[in-house]
C-alpha cells in the first residue's frame, strides 16, 4: 500500500505540474495575444487563426511569439533554419580583388554567334538557355535600362518587403555598376558591408545597338526559393523602372529624408504581390 500511495502521490503532484505548467503557458499566450493586437496592423486579419493556436496549444503560441519577437536568439537566427544568414562572406583573395564577382557575358554566351541576330532571336535564345538553370533570366529595352540606372544613381540603397508566409521580410538592395546586389536586412545589421548577397541580378549591356539588354540574376537557394528571388526581381522593375508616384516617392523618402520613412507604407504598396 505504501508504494501504491507514493506512486498515485507522484501521479497527483505530475498532474498538478502539467496543469499549472499548461496554465501558466495560456496566462502567458494570453498577454503575448494582447500585445500583437496593439503593435501588429495585420492582427485582424488573422484573428481567427490565432486565437485557436493560442487556445489549442499555447505552447507552440509562445514559441511562434518569441521568433518573431526574438529573431535572434543565442546568437542563432530564429527565423529560418540555415545557419548562412548570420556569417559573413568569406573574404576574397588578394588576386581576385579587382575581378567582378560575377560572370562576363563572354562567359555565358558567345557573342559572334548572335552578332547578325535581332533583338526578339537574341531574347528567345536567352531564355531558352537560362529556361533549365537555376537562375533569373529577363531581358529589358535600352529605354528600360537607362531609366533603371537613372534612378539607381538617385536612389542606389532600397529596401523591399518579400512576402514570407508569416508576413514580410525585409531585403535591402545596392546598386554597383550594372549589378544590384540583394541581402536580408537582418544579415546586414549583423554584419554590415560583409552581409553576404542571397541576390546578385547582372545587366549585360553589350548589344545595346541592338536595343537590348540582357539580365541575369543568380541566387542563393539556402535564402531564396526561386520564386522569392523572382519576386524581389519584379520589385526591384516595380520601383526603378515604372512611372508611379508612390513608388517613387518613397525611394526618395528612404534615400533623401530616411527620419520619414515609414515601413508599412513600403508595405502596403506591395502587400498585394503572391508568390507562385
Amino acid at each position: 500500500m505504501a508504494c501504491s500511495r507514493s506512486c498515485l502521490r507522484l501521479l497527483s503532484i505530475n498532474n498538478v505540474l502539467k496543469r499549472t505548467i499548461s496554465m501558466s503557458a495560456m496566462r502567458r499566450a494570453e498577454e503575448a495575444l494582447d500585445k500583437m493586437k496593439e503593435k501588429n496592423p495585420y492582427f485582424d486579419k488573422y484573428a481567427e487563426k490565432i486565437a485557436r493556436l493560442q487556445q489549442t496549444s499555447p505552447e507552440e503560441f509562445l514559441e511562434r511569439v518569441d521568433k518573431v519577437a526574438n529573431p535572434i536568439k543565442d546568437g542563432r537566427s530564429q527565423s529560418r533554419t540555415y545557419s548562412e544568414l548570420l556569417n559573413p562572406k568569406q573574404p576574397r583573395k588578394d588576386e581576385e580583388a579587382n575581378e567582378i564577382p560575377y560572370k562576363k557575358l563572354t562567359d555565358i554566351m558567345k557573342l559572334e554567334l548572335v552578332a547578325d541576330k535581332t533583338a526578339e532571336e537574341i531574347s528567345s535564345i536567352w531564355y531558352e538557355y537560362h529556361k533549365t538553370k537555376d537562375v533569373l533570366a529577363a531581358t529589358l529595352t535600352v529605354n528600360q535600362f537607362d531609366t533603371l540606372m537613372q534612378r539607381a544613381k538617385q536612389f542606389p540603397i532600397f529596401l523591399l518587403p518579400l512576402p514570407r508566409s508569416e508576413g514580410f521580410e525585409f531585403i535591402m538592395l545596392q546598386f554597383a555598376a550594372n549589378a544590384v546586389h540583394f541581402t536580408p536586412l537582418l544579415a546586414y545589421q549583423v554584419h554590415a558591408e560583409n552581409a553576404p548577397e542571397c541576390l546578385t541580378i547582372v545587366h549585360y549591356t553589350e548589344m545595346k545597338d541592338k536595343d537590348i539588354v540582357l539580365m541575369r540574376g543568380e541566387y542563393d537557394s539556402k535564402v531564396l526559393t526561386a520564386q522569392e528571388a523572382q519576386c524581389l526581381a519584379n520589385e526591384l522593375q516595380m520601383f526603378y523602372c515604372k512611372s508611379d508616384e508612390n513608388k517613387l516617392k518613397l525611394l526618395e523618402t528612404f534615400n533623401k529624408k530616411p527620419d520619414e520613412f515609414k515601413h508599412m507604407d513600403l508595405i502596403k504598396e506591395v502587400e498585394n504581390i503572391q508568390l507562385v
